[in-house]
């Protein structure tokens, strides 16, 4: 009775841990759908500008700072990104920034954990 009651403590602890783990999520979640497809997509081509799936609406800042004024939207789910560079850390477990010319025509740096790159900085892609 006494194993009857340790398995069901242990099953019950497994099956909370899954359960929170799933709700919350991983800070820089894997996209899906065809996010997903243009995550496979990503890379630096040949004009030297890295082509990558992005979260749609994720805004560009004039600085690599959160607290740095919004220059506005990256709506499209797909698009490209001149350099990066350093800034201030952000939820992807990183400090890495992407410079992009953003939907309303405006430059700005998008946070790493907002482009679906595999590895950041991206390889090839130059520093700015």
């Amino acid at each position: 009775m006494i194993e009857r009651r340790k398995l069901s403590v242990a099953l019950a602890t497994v099956a909370l841990a899954t359960g929170l783990l799933t709700a919350a999520g991983p800070a820089s979640a894997k996209p899906t759908g065809p996010a997903r497809q243009a995550a496979a997509e990503c890379g630096v081509r040949s004009d030297g500008k890295l082509w990558c799936g992005n979260r749609v609406g994720a805004k560009g800042y004039e600085h690599r700072s959160y607290g740095s004024a919004v220059r506005g939207p990256v709506n499209s789910s797909f698009s490209w990104f001149a350099c990066w560079g350093p800034g201030d850390p952000h939820g992807g477990g990183n400090n890495i920034w992407y410079w992009t010319k953003l939907d309303n025509g405006q430059w700005g740096n998008v946070p790493a954990v907002d482009v679906y790159t595999s590895v950041d900085p991206a390889p090839g892609l130059r520093q700015c």
